[in-house]
């Protein structure tokens, strides 16, 4: 899988909303009314994940999800990446 270019990553990401470059990962920061309303979401992006056999990293802090992208195996970001946060945006 070919990694993007920062300027490629920044382009394709501007039809993304919410997503931000962090170092060689994509992160959108989602932040919930009731912790549990986080915890269904990420049960949600869980079931995405494993269709999609690409598995972001998530962080949850009470209300706030965190979640990053990157593709492991390429070192970097990929468009799978773009495609993936697309995805998650549809959750």
């Amino acid at each position: 899988m070919k990694l993007l270019s920062n300027a490629d990553v920044r382009e394709k990401l501007k039809s993304v909303e919410g997503w931000k470059v962090k170092g060689n990962k994509i992160q959108k920061i989602h932040k919930f009314r009731k912790y549990m309303d986080g915890i269904k979401f990420v049960n949600k992006l869980a079931e995405l994940a494993e269709k999609e056999e690409h598995h972001p990293d998530i962080t949850i802090i009470w209300t706030t999800v965190t979640v990053e992208l990157t593709t492991h195996d390429a070192g970097g970001l990929t468009l799978y990446d773009i495609k993936m946060a697309k995805k998650i945006n549809e959750v």
